[in-house]
C-alpha cells in the first residue's frame, strides 16, 4: 500500500525536526562542557596560586625572621579554601546552562566561593578559641598566660603560642575548617543562632 505524498512530507518534516533537536541538544551539551572546563580551569589556577603564595610566605619567607611561629591561621584558611573549591566543583554539574554561562564570564563570582570558605574557616577558628563552640567534637586550645602589665607583648605571645592541645585537636580543627569552606551556610547559620541566643527575648 502506497503512502500518500502528504504523509510522506509530514514524516520527513518530523524526522527533520528530530534531527535539528538532537543536534541542538548535542550543541548545548558541548557548550556546557566548554563552560565547565573554563570554570574548573579558573578555579584550579586560582586555588593553586593562593595555596602556593600562602605556603611560600608563611613557611619559607616568614620563618626566616621568626622560626618559632606556626602561622596556624594560614593552615586554617587554606583548609577552608580547599573546602570551598571542592564544594563548587561538586555543584557545577548540577548548575543550569544559563548560570554556567554567567559564571564563566564573571571571574569574581567564581573566585568568591573558595575565598569565602577560607574566611569562614578563620571565623570558625575564632569561635573555637573563644569557646563559643565547645564539646568533644571540637578542638581544644592551649592559651598562654597573659601579662596585664605588658599587654602588647602578651598580645604577640598569644598569637604566637596559642595552639591546639593535642594532635587530635589539630585534626579536628582542620576537619572543621574544611567543613566551613565546603558548606557555605554552616558558619553563617552558627553566627545567626549565636546572635539569637545572645539577644534577650
Amino acid at each position: 500500500m502506497r503512502i500518500s505524498p502528504l504523509i510522506d512530507r509530514a514524516v520527513a518534516a518530523i524526522l527533520y525536526c528530530s534531527h535539528l533537536l538532537a543536534g541542538g541538544f548535542e550543541m548545548d551539551e558541548d557548550g556546557r562542557q566548554a563552560y565547565l572546563q573554563k570554570i574548573t580551569r579558573t578555579l584550579v589556577i586560582f586555588t593553586g596560586a593562593c595555596l602556593g603564595v600562602l605556603l611560600v610566605t608563611f613557611y619559607l619567607i616568614l620563618p626566616v625572621f621568626n622560626p618559632n611561629r606556626t602561622y596556624l591561621v594560614s593552615i586554617v584558611f587554606m583548609a577552608g579554601l580547599i573546602g570551598g573549591f571542592v564544594s563548587i566543583q561538586q555543584r557545577l554539574p548540577k548548575i543550569e546552562m544559563k548560570e554556567l554561562k554567567s559564571l564563566s564570564g564573571s571571574l569574581s563570582s567564581i573566585l568568591l566561593i573558595p575565598v569565602n570558605g577560607g574566611i569562614f574557616a578563620v571565623v570558625l577558628m575564632i569561635m573555637f578559641l573563644s569557646e563559643i563552640m565547645t564539646g568533644p567534637m571540637f578542638p581544644a586550645f592551649r592559651h598562654p598566660e597573659l601579662d596585664h602589665g605588658n599587654l602588647v607583648a602578651s598580645h604577640v605571645r598569644w598569637f604566637s603560642e596559642t595552639f591546639p592541645e593535642t594532635g587530635t585537636d589539630i585534626a579536628k580543627l582542620l576537619f572543621w575548617s574544611f567543613v566551613a569552606g565546603f558548606s557555605e551556610r554552616f558558619v553563617p547559620q552558627i553566627i545567626r543562632r549565636t546572635q539569637d541566643d545572645a539577644v534577650p527575648k
